[in-house]
């Protein structure tokens, strides 16, 4: 229903309440059990087990468990306990694999619930006749509540009462500020939201005077719930790396199916027993095994998760693994303006002394003349600012006025001591008619009247000053988007006795005045010259004005000479294609609504960027749900803004956006690099087992021995490799455009040469042993030695696109340790006796030993990749990023 259209009693008689007693804890019952609590519904949590078996839904892993059940129904057949150690190996991988999946999800939305707080957690309620506070979340409609400075408004509310009422609405509509209420102004049917000044709605905070109100609506009937709503319309969607990895999975799986088929019938063709289809079958087998590399999602999440935490420390909590890569991806960031780039707190920063030729800058060492200004506008404000236990000042009430306080405290003033010193005895309360406040303090023993407001209105009731040079610096404050004020004073010998406008606000002296705005953050400045020299489109949307938003963008360096501003008017008028067009050389959009922010960031998702949003407000949500990143604000951000987002910042710092920016796209670099080392290597078995089998008809590596290879050789240093630190110059790159394949840029052909060079190296010491030498458990020892040993090497090598001597051979310490323990592992099942049966390796031990110098020769070989490597990066076949700087 229209309430705010409602007149008041009619509008009471339809809740069915009393606005003196408010309702009884009956009725209370009554409709809690009807209509539930005062919360925005939240999506049902997936269990732990809907989680654990999301984790197998990868083509790779499913690929892997089928090769699992085969090798354990032929263990069966065959009655030879040593066979399920394979598929035991097999499976144990892959739960691994899906365990730290589902810890680290959990890990996250835990940490994502510890940041959780109600915006408005307790209510100042009267029932029964009777005040008292209660948890937010027990109101009902027809609740009778009691709204004072500072509270948060805990559900949609029309005003029964009010005095001097302000509501900070910018969470809802975007206004950096206040909306002036009032309990008996008649709101038209179709009012928007900022114009239904009789209404206060949930989520937003009472920063100026006090008021009685009943409530309307609760949960998600509020206008918080149904813009929550919205968010039911937008489509999750897949990051770039969940993308390109599900992609990557099909490809694998369709290469090994292959590759088992030509090798399965080759074999079956040759085969005369039922011992050597077996043979043929497992070596099938061995060969899927080979081609999927089955330690790359555990991994991949393992480097993800390390950014999760790497994030933590610098105050970002990510919802979602793939969100770290997506952000370092990003190309375009639109971000709200209040809160997020502001510091959503109005600051003094320019005044006006009368009779003064310029302005002043607002410091802590003010003159004289300006100090006593401050200290009369303090002295005439309601608002004030108290220091908690940690020191970090509060701001409570109108802040326009807070900003008048902080700037006399600054200056030396506190509020207390100047009330103590000049006594409040009566005075005026601000109105929107008069647009001023008035108040009589004793000072001295002098009767002292100081009147502030808008200078339209000072103007009218001066009779000293020079107001047409002051009338000036209004226009010069206003044109660089300040929100000035004016303040008067006269001095008069006896309280009047009747205390009006009308007696008090008339023959003033002028006395200057104060410019405030609601500044940009320190930090945001050189955010967004990092965010423009990598290669980053920085975006303001906002509900505030235009003029404001745009000079603030154009103090921060978002709005550069060539750029574009508009309103939400504007694009409304626009078709889609229209937009498109002119996406690029828009940097502000003012007085944009919720729908409005969807259509700006599809649009640049149409040119194939990749978008992240960021904001705090509930009017943010739908645009962070459909950005490829949303980024909500820890303090100030709402409920509804953090479950639609991605990250979260627990600082509210735009700055720590750059940082996530950076380590974004240093954790996809490393697991890129982790790809290419785990997809080279694994193709140098495919490689060595397809040939080996068309030459020689016998598998040069047993299944047993691949998977130990792709366990403790592959997924350790592939571990500590996605742990390198971001290299330098990461932020002097464009980013990768959203349709760039993993494998572009000659990346992919590299890939498959390192693998030809490892399947050949191991292919000729596989010849070695099993032709020259004449056994094949030779041949499978040295090729088990030459291909473990050189994937160790090559994690080095895949360190950097530079020479691993510029960068230090072994900087990289996890690295160092998880190569010497995948060596030492290797060494286990080489040299020690009994494990190397177990595996079918040859013994360098007793009759029949394998020389020493074979171990030797493979060693050797293993030594070769590292050389060609260097020699490939010398004479520029391996180029760094930093040669593709932004021009």
């Amino acid at each position: 229903m229209n309430y705010h259209h409602q007149p008041l009693e009619e509008a009471i008689k339809n809740l069915t309440s009393n606005q003196t007693l408010g309702l009884t804890q009956e009725e209370v019952n009554k409709r809690l059990a009807t209509n539930g609590p005062n919360k925005l519904k939240e999506k049902k949590k997936k269990t732990f087990a809907q989680r654990f078996f999301e984790q197998f839904k990868d083509v790779m892993i499913l690929i892997l468990i089928a090769a699992a059940i085969v090798s354990f129904v032929i263990a069966c057949i065959e009655k030879n306990p040593m066979e399920f150690f394979e598929p035991a190996l097999i499976l144990l991988i892959v739960i691994i694999n899906a365990v730290m999946g589902v810890m680290q999800e959990s890990k996250a939305e835990k940490a994502l619930d510890a940041l959780k707080n109600m915006s408005s957690p307790h209510a100042k309620v009267i029932r029964d006749g009777k005040e008292q506070i209660i948890e937010s979340s027990m109101l009902v409609v027809g609740d009778v509540i009691k709204l004072e400075a500072g509270d948060f408004v805990p559900a949609d509310a029309r005003l029964i009462s009010s005095t001097a009422l302000k509501a900070e609405e910018s969470a809802l509509t975007g206004e950096s500020v206040p909306s002036e209420k009032f309990h008996d102004q008649p709101v038209l049917e179709k009012a928007p939201l900022g114009d239904r000044t009789n209404m206060v709605f949930s989520g937003c905070s009472i920063t100026y005077g006090t008021a009685t109100a009943i409530v309307t609506a609760t949960g998600m009937d509020t206008e918080m719930g149904k813009i929550a709503n919205l968010l039911s319309g937008e489509a999750e969607t897949k990051t770039p790396l969940q993308q390109k990895l599900a992609s990557l999975g099909k490809y694998l799986g369709i290469v090994a199916l292959t590759a088992c088929a030509i090798i399965f019938i080759i074999g079956f063709i040759n085969a005369s027993s039922k011992e050597e289809y077996m043979d043929v079958f497992m070596t099938a087998v061995s060969l899927a095994v080979s081609a999927i590399p089955e330690g790359l999602p555990a991994i991949v999440t393992i480097v993800l998760s390390i950014g999760v935490q790497r994030m933590v420390k610098k105050n970002a909590i990510i919802r979602r693994l793939p969100a770290v890569e997506t952000l370092g991806s990003a190309s375009v960031i639109c971000s709200d303006k209040t809160g997020t780039l502001t510091q959503n707190r109005m600051t003094l920063v320019k005044t006006y002394l009368d009779g003064n030729s310029g302005l002043d800058t607002v410091n802590a060492d003010m003159s004289q003349e300006n100090r006593r200004m401050l200290n009369y506008g303090t002295l005439c404000s309601d608002g004030s600012v108290v220091a908690d236990s940690d020191g970090i000042y509060k701001h409570i009430g109108d802040p326009t006025e807070t900003a008048i306080v902080y700037a006399s405290l600054i200056n030396g003033f506190s509020k207390e001591d100047l009330f103590n010193n000049n006594p409040r005895l009566n005075g005026v309360p601000f109105d929107s008619d008069r647009k001023l406040m008035s108040v009589i303090v004793k000072e001295n023993d002098k009767l002292l009247v100081i009147t502030k407001g808008a200078f339209d209105s000072i103007e009218k009731i001066c009779t000293s000053g020079d107001l047409a040079t002051a009338k000036n610096y209004v226009d010069k404050m206003s044109s660089d988007s300040l929100r000035v004020l004016a303040i008067a004073y006269k001095y008069i010998d006896a309280i009047p006795s009747e205390v009006t406008s009308a007696t008090l606000e008339n023959n003033l002296t002028f006395m200057g005045l104060v410019g405030m705005i609601d500044p940009p953050r320190p930090e945001a400045k050189k955010a967004v010259a990092i965010c423009r020299k990598a290669g980053i489109k920085p975006v303001m949307i906002t509900g505030d004005h235009i003029v404001t938003a745009t000079a603030i963008a154009k103090e921060i360096g978002i709005y550069v000479d060539g750029d574009f501003a508009i309103t939400g008017a504007e694009l409304d008028t626009w078709t889609d294609t229209e937009l498109d067009e002119k996406v690029e050389s828009i940097s502000v959009y003012a007085r944009v609504s919720p729908e409005n922010k969807i259509r700006i960031v599809k649009a640049w998702q149409r040119k194939g960027k990749v978008v992240s949003m960021t904001g705090d407000g509930v009017n943010d949500a739908p645009a962070l749900k459909a950005a490829d990143i949303g980024c909500a604000m820890g303090i100030t951000g709402t409920d509804v803004a953090k479950g639609a987002a991605d990250m979260t910042l627990t600082d509210d710092n735009f700055a720590t956006i750059v940082d996530a920016v950076k380590e974004g796209r240093g954790i996809y670099a490393n697991i890129k690099k982790v790809v290419g080392f785990l997809l080279g290597t694994n193709i140098g078995e495919v490689v060595l087992v397809f040939i080996a089998m068309l030459l020689f008809n016998v598998s040069p590596l047993l299944s047993m021995q691949l998977l130990w290879i792709n366990l403790v050789t592959d997924s350790f240093p592939a571990i500590a490799l996605g742990m390198e630190d971001v290299e330098n110059g990461v932020m002097d790159v464009p980013p990768k455009p959203k349709n760039e394949g993993l494998f572009a840029h000659g990346f992919g052909v590299r890939i498959v040469l390192q693998g030809f060079m490892f399947g050949g190296l191991a292919l000729l010491a596989f010849f070695i042993g099993f032709k020259v030498y004449g056994d094949v458990n030779f041949g499978r020892t040295m090729a088990f030695i030459t291909l473990s040993c050189s994937q160790v090497i090559h994690s080095f090598n895949m360190r950097s696109e530079r020479s691993i001597f510029k960068i230090g051979p072994f900087s990289n310490k996890k690295l160092n340790l998880a190569a010497l323990g995948s060596l030492l592992l290797v060494a286990l099942v080489v040299l020690v006796p009994g494990v190397n049966t177990i595996f079918g390796l040859a013994s360098p031990y007793g009759a029949g030993a394998m020389p020493y110098y074979m171990y030797l020769i493979s060693l050797g070989l293993a030594i070769v990749p590292l050389i060609i490597m260097e020699l490939a990066k010398a004479i520029g076949l391996v180029k760094h990023h930093s040669d593709k700087k932004i021009k």
